[in-house]
């Protein structure tokens, strides 16, 4: 009886992850939404597909004794669209959750805190990329996302492609952006990417096939922005939230 269940909950997940993916869902969308069934699923020992409001109001109120109201809608979300395109029932609990509200600003960075970060960070690739989200207003996925022909010299703009809600934009080039990224390429000279990977150093950056890591950006990011003495909730969201040209 319990491999049967766990058979049936292994089926119905890679059901859900075909949606996810059929949907056109952005790829961290479609991790939390698929980490949501796995949680919920070893609450209930994988028998998630007739859950009533009871048994739902536990389980959410226990998650957000350990997780963060972000957590809990991104499972309740991901529950939802399990409930909707795997097992086509409707959601048995409307209105159960209902987050605070909070209408927080973004901790932005100054000119002289962004001059700090920039000092700070010793290897080219990384200065070069704080430097062009920060004159660019970029979130991290859209600056690694960079491609050398999204970049338009002659009109002084630049193609965000694929970016929140998967929507395209042109954003401002500024002049000094332009020529740092001039300079950058024409020591890596890569065909495509921008800001190619670092794994092979300098030699190896023109055939790199992926941008520098998501991971070593973070990490880089912290150590700097600690160096600076800047408190602020996240420099990350700082660097993404940042529109002032420099």
């Amino acid at each position: 009886m319990k491999a049967s269940v766990e058979e049936k909950f292994k089926h119905n997940y890679q059901t859900h992850l075909k949606h996810l993916k059929l949907k056109g869902l952005q790829p961290k969308t479609i991790e939390a939404y698929s980490r949501a069934i796995r949680r919920i699923g070893a609450y209930f020992n994988h028998q998630i597909d007739d859950l009533s409001e009871q048994p739902l109001t536990d389980y959410f109120t226990d998650l957000l004794d350990s997780h963060s109201w972000s957590a809990v809608k991104l499972d309740l979300y991901g529950l939802k669209f399990y409930y909707t395109h795997v097992l086509r029932k409707p959601w048995v609990a409307p209105g159960l959750i209902k987050p605070p509200k909070a209408k927080l600003l973004p901790d932005i960075v100054t000119v002289e805190e962004a001059q700090c970060l920039f000092v700070a960070t010793h290897t080219l690739s990384y200065r070069v990329f704080f430097f062009t989200l920060y004159s660019l207003g970029l979130r991290l996925g859209e600056g690694l996302r960079l491609q050398v022909g999204d970049i338009d010299a002659k009109r002084q703009r630049v193609h965000i492609r694929d970016a929140k809600g998967n929507k395209d934009r042109f954003v401002p080039l500024p002049v000094a952006t332009l020529r740092l990224l001039r300079r950058f390429w024409q020591l890596h000279r890569n065909s495509v990417l921008l800001f190619p990977n670092r794994h092979r150093g300098l030699k190896g950056a023109q055939r790199a096939s992926t941008p520098l890591d998501r991971g070593g950006v973070q990490t880089t990011l912290r150590k700097v922005a600690a160096q600076c003495g800047l408190k602020k909730r996240s420099p990350r969201t700082a660097f993404g939230t940042a529109m002032r040209p420099i």
